[in-house]
């Protein structure tokens, strides 16, 4: 015996299992979903960062060295 079950019965019972899941594991959803937009903000800094000209290492550590004298 073969159970089949129609796409609209699936997507019904997936939506049903997902918005349950939300609902009783919010608190880790919640930290999902936090982490996702810290990535994509992560991600716009660093292309932001790449339109501007690039300093060269040399000038990072000269004034790194004058800092610690």
């Amino acid at each position: 015996m073969e159970l089949t079950i129609s796409d609209a019965k699936t997507k019904e019972l997936l939506t049903e299992i997902i918005v349950e899941l939300i609902q009783t594991r919010q608190e880790l959803f919640h930290e999902i979903i936090l982490e996702a937009l810290e990535e994509v903000a992560l991600a716009d800094a660093i292309i932001e960062g790449r339109k501007n000209d690039f300093v060269s290492e040399e000038s990072i550590f000269a004034l790194l060295d004058d800092k610690t004298k």
